[in-house]
């Protein structure tokens, strides 16, 4: 068993034109007052951390993480959900998704998948340069608008969709092997890796690339309907990156789980703060550290009712009340016996 580290947060969702919330040490004061540990670090955002530079010089990579170190806090892991997304975009998204990517990429899918790839490479070396072991990302989706069969999927369309996926992903995943640091993808839904099935796929094509690895987040399942506590016993191996965020699945006579094409606030699956929702931390966290998941656990706030200075006031103490601190005895040790002694067992059994 291993004690799951944290509070930390996922700093991504807080970002705004206004201090706190436009600076690094902004932002690090804020946390490190509300009692986190730890902060995950969004990298397309350039104010909170430089790629480029972070690649290309330790001493920058030395300096970022001593301040945020200033702070009493850690950095826990770095993001590239939106540069992972962009690995992969299907046309149909490609307007939507182009507001994602620089300005020199736009209206170019395939200079911006490649500018992806290339961004994901340095984003390696920036793990590596910061000492850090894991990293969040977002798989990206070639399939997704097939989900739903309708008309039928042709045959072979899935497994051409999988392969593809892994041919774009290998040399992401080969350099960040080089330097040590594992790939998380975050189950979700959008993505093509969006449950237990879909990982396994992506495993399967990447020739179980040892990098791939899941950053493991409840409330995904809770809109899907799957049964996230089981999901541990299952791929408790490759959960190295975990997101405290809360959902709630709550279908009408009208609505389910398609929603409607309503707002966060009107859909019957939707995202809350921690402890606002119907998601079982208390199942989840036993799981995690009876298993010994090496993790950070990071408070993501989505919550379309609560306001985030309350969701991350409230996320640090919900947290740290979920903890466990994983024991190193049995509670009826004192009565045991002490070494092994053959002759006193095979008395116990009359032999």
């Amino acid at each position: 068993m291993k004690t799951i580290k944290g509070p930390a947060i996922f700093l991504a969702q807080f970002v705004d034109k206004k201090a706190p919330f436009n600076s690094l040490d902004g932002m690090c004061k804020w946390a490190s007052d509300l009692g986190y540990k730890g902060i995950q670090i969004p990298t397309w955002e350039n104010f909170l951390i430089d790629v480029d530079k972070a690649a290309e010089s330790q001493t920058y990579c030395d300096e970022l993480k001593g301040k945020v170190n200033s702070y009493g806090l850690e950095i826990t892991e770095l993001s590239s959900h939106i540069q992972g997304q962009l690995v992969a975009v299907h046309s149909a998204y490609d307007i939507l998704f182009d507001g994602f990517a620089p300005e020199k990429v736009r209206n170019n899918p395939k200079a911006r998948t490649e500018w992806a790839i290339e961004n994901m490479k340095k984003v390696a070396i920036a793990s590596r340069r910061l000492g850090l072991d894991f990293h969040g990302t977002f798989s990206g989706s070639l399939l997704w608008h097939t989900w739903h069969p309708w008309p039928q999927n042709p045959k072979g369309l899935v497994e051409l969709g999988f392969k593809e996926l892994a041919a774009r992903w290998t040399p992401i995943l080969n350099a960040f092997d080089e330097q040590g640091v594992d790939v998380c993808y975050e189950i979700h839904p959008g993505e093509d890796l969006h449950d237990g099935v879909t990982f396994e796929r992506f495993l399967k094509a990447t020739n179980n690339h040892k990098r791939v690895n899941m950053l493991y987040d409840p409330s995904h399942f809770v809109l899907q309907q799957l049964d996230y506590i089981t999901y541990i016993d299952h791929y408790h191996e490759y959960i190295k990156m975990f997101h405290v965020k809360d959902s709630e699945f709550n279908p009408t006579g009208k609505k389910g789980l398609f929603g409607g094409y309503g707002d966060w606030f009107d859909r019957a699956g939707r995202y809350r703060s921690p402890g606002d929702g119907q998601v079982d931390f208390k199942s989840i966290f036993t799981k995690l550290t009876s298993y010994g998941c090496d993790v950070w656990a990071v408070m993501e706030w989505e919550c379309c009712i609560k306001s985030p200075e309350q969701g991350a006031r409230e996320g640090a103490p919900f947290i740290s009340s979920n903890i466990i601190e994983a024991t190193k005895k049995t509670f009826d040790d004192f009565a045991g016996l002490g070494e092994i002694d053959e002759a006193y067992l095979k008395k116990i059994l009359n032999l």
